[in-house]
């Protein structure tokens, strides 16, 4: 999982080059796809219409579901469905249109799913985000400041909803989700299972699943900016796996921005289930210590 290092983002690493976000922010490319891929959803050809008379779409998303399926499974089943939280310390990187703008910075990311987040910047841990339902903060020596919504947090919160986790975890739930497979292509030089999901608000997110340990390899979406109305995808890449406890988890995740390289993430330690309170997520008790919790 690792991803949800939702914890900073790609908004807040160009306005502030002097702190490098982290996952969200862990987590978190190569291209592969064409940018129209990221929110389409195709149907198979007639080439490969299954026979005895079953319709194509719904042999077409018994087949994507089967394949979301092993990529569950494949993450660690019940152990990856039932996580509540999740530590993770590393170091994150930035990039400005494609090139590195950072010597890195150590991040110590915590997430309580499925929307709070915490993480503390630079070696004294002493800059701090936070992520709470629809709100966000950073908490500094000058005290607490509510982020700006339209360039701080909505790039966090919609990372947030689009996010592998909550895509799993909650979009799958849904009613009138679909799912839709869309064949075999190379993503991140690795043999992948397309599959594109679309929920009841016509949003879609594209998963590449490795061909053959069913991981994911790169998650893609796009959306329209309301000022400009320009169409902006962005994908996340997910490699060295590890288990930590039940849980194939991805220590390394690249941001991609428009097929720009925007951020990575480097995840050293992680670990699940730790009973993180709450009381973690409030800015008002969030003030640096430089403890670890």
């Amino acid at each position: 999982m690792g991803q949800l290092i939702a914890i900073s983002l790609a908004s807040n690493i160009l306005k502030r080059m002097r702190y490098v976000p982290t996952i969200f922010l862990l987590t978190t490319l190569a291209l592969a796809q064409s940018a129209g891929n990221a929110a389409s959803a195709q149907v198979i050809t007639e080439k490969d219409s299954p026979a005895q008379g079953i319709p194509i779409d719904q042999e077409n998303s018994h087949k994507a579901h089967a394949i979301v399926d092993q990529a569950i499974q494949a993450l660690g089943g019940e152990a990856y469905m039932n996580v509540q939280d999740l530590s993770q310390e590393g170091r994150s990187y930035s990039f400005h249109r494609g090139e590195p703008n950072s010597l890195g910075t150590l991040f110590w990311r915590f997430r309580k799913f499925p929307d709070k987040d915490r993480i503390e910047l630079t070696k004294k841990r002493d800059v701090i985000e936070i992520y709470n339902g629809d709100k966000g903060y950073e908490v500094t020596y000058k005290g607490v400041r509510e982020l700006e919504k339209k360039d701080e947090l909505d790039p966090i919160i919609r990372r947030r909803h689009f996010s592998l986790d909550l895509v799993l975890r909650r979009w799958l739930n849904e009613p009138g989700v679909a799912l839709f497979y869309e064949g075999q292509t190379v993503a991140a030089q690795k043999q992948t299972d397309q599959v594109t999901l679309m929920n009841s608000k016509n949003e879609a997110v594209t998963l590449y699943l490795d061909a053959f340990t069913h991981l994911p390899v790169k998650k893609s979406f796009s959306w329209r900016d309301p000022t400009d109305k320009q169409r902006n995808v962005e994908e996340e890449i997910f490699d060295n796996y590890r288990l930590v406890q039940g849980v194939m988890t991805p220590f390394d995740t690249t941001r991609v921005y428009n097929g720009d390289m925007a951020a990575q993430f480097f995840v050293t330690s992680a670990t699940y289930n730790r009973g993180l309170s709450d009381n973690l997520f409030d800015p008002k008790q969030a003030a640096p210590s430089g403890k670890k919790h």
